[in-house]
């Protein structure tokens, strides 16, 4: 599976039940070439903050499975915020 694959693919969460979004980027160990983690960026809302940057930071041992073309996640969306200005 390349990056590419793996950013076409929606990531859900198995404790809601709701679209958390596409992965956008990866985390991993440089020395080991492990995969760390996901990030993905937080949805949009309309009453949004503007300029407000919210991305997801779900590590590697939180992904349930990877499907054809989902990802099933296991993860407490409030502890995963990743802040960005």
């Amino acid at each position: 599976m390349t990056f590419f694959d793996l950013k076409q693919k929606e990531v859900i969460n198995c404790k809601d039940c709701k679209r958390i979004g596409c992965v956008a980027d990866v985390d991993f160990d440089s020395c080991t070439g492990q995969l760390l983690g996901l990030i993905v960026p937080a949805p949009v809302h309309l009453f949004s903050i503007i300029g407000k940057n919210l991305k997801y930071y779900i590590r590697f041992c939180d992904v349930v499975r990877i499907g054809p073309d989902i990802i099933l996640v296991d993860v407490c969306l409030e502890n995963s915020i990743m802040r960005e200005e």
